[in-house]
This record gives structure tokens, C-alpha cells and sequence, in this order.
């Protein structure tokens, strides 16, 4: 596959989840019933226009080129936690989706977040 062809699909693959997640973050700033219903019913309802603006946060971090690797570490955060709660409650594991998006994304953008090369010599 070629750079440029990598390229596209690491962008493609970085947007999706980021439009899922803005539109999740949105909809907790200003209240949507779905959320808080769902949030309440997890015992987080206090803290929905927190998790609104760290959603929204983490997302502007991992869009910027200089800061995508705060961001991914953030959003990992985030969705690790969202995902705790949805499989606690017995729902679909969503956030499984979207944090494997992210990390294909990422991976194909920028591999040395994952890989690391040893220097045997030195040891």
C-alpha cells in the first residue's frame, strides 16, 4: 500500500470516530435526554457537562497535528472508562468500536507511538 493510499485511510479513519465523539460530546453539553437517562442510570448524571467538555477536549488534542498524541492518550482514557460502563451495565461495548478506530488510525498515521526500537548494544 502506498503512503498516500495510508494516508487517506488514516484520515478516514481518524474522522469517523472523532464525528461520533463530537456529536456525543455536544449532546452532553446541552442535555440530551438519551445521555442523561443513560448516564443516571450508571450513577454519573452529576457529571455530564464534565464529561462533555473532556470528550470535546480530548477530540480537539487528537485532531491537531501537534498535540494528536495528548489527545490519543486522552481519548484512550476516556473510551477505556466508557467502555468499563458499558460492559458493568450489560450494554453493547460501543466505545470497543470507536477505540479501535482510534488506534488503527493512529498507528497508520504515526507508527512510533507503538513501536519502539531497542538498542541491544547498549545494555
Amino acid at each position: 500500500m502506498s503512503n498516500k493510499t495510508t494516508r487517506i485511510i488514516s484520515i478516514i479513519l481518524m474522522i469517523i470516530p472523532s464525528l461520533m465523539l463530537i456529536m456525543s460530546g455536544v449532546m452532553k453539553l446541552i442535555g440530551s435526554q438519551q445521555i442523561i437517562d443513560g448516564l443516571g442510570k450508571a450513577g454519573l448524571g452529576n457529571y455530564i457537562v464534565l464529561f462533555g467538555v473532556i470528550e470535546l477536549l480530548s477530540v480537539a488534542l487528537f485532531l491537531y497535528p501537534k498535540t494528536h498524541k495528548i489527545g490519543f492518550a486522552l481519548l484512550c482514557s476516556y473510551l477505556g472508562g466508557a467502555l468499563s460502563i458499558e460492559l458493568a451495565g450489560g450494554q453493547t461495548p460501543v466505545a470497543a468500536i470507536i477505540l479501535t478506530l482510534v488506534w488503527i488510525s493512529v498507528f497508520l498515521r504515526n507508527k512510533s507511538i507503538f513501536l519502539t526500537q531497542i538498542n541491544l548494544e547498549n545494555k
